[in-house]
């Protein structure tokens, strides 16, 4: 993961609700929630639910697929592990051993 990839996962998940959101999805699993369930869970509107839902999306933190009329959030697993590795890569690398 370069480093403005970085910059704008880190700057989605800064704000608050944005990050509670993401949690939620985290917490849910693989197969992530519906839509309908995260609002129920966050009590947030469904606009202000959106809103950040594209921001999360646009780092590529999030993923939608519909079934049906049902419209489910994924978490990106592999964004938030290429997140970690890239804040980790080069820890203590300059401490003497």
């Amino acid at each position: 993961m370069d480093t403005e990839v970085a910059a704008k996962a880190l700057k989605e998940l800064g704000h608050p609700t944005r990050l509670t959101l993401f949690r939620c999805l985290v917490k849910a699993g693989r197969k992530g929630l519906p839509v309908g369930h995260l609002q129920e869970r966050l009590q947030i509107p469904n606009s202000t639910l959106s809103h950040h839902l594209s921001s999360l999306m646009s780092a590529g933190l999030v993923k939608q697929h519909r079934e049906g009329r049902v419209l489910h959030c994924i978490p990106q697993f592999d964004c938030l592990e290429g997140l970690i590795q890239f804040l980790q890569e080069e820890c203590c690398s300059e401490e003497s051993c």
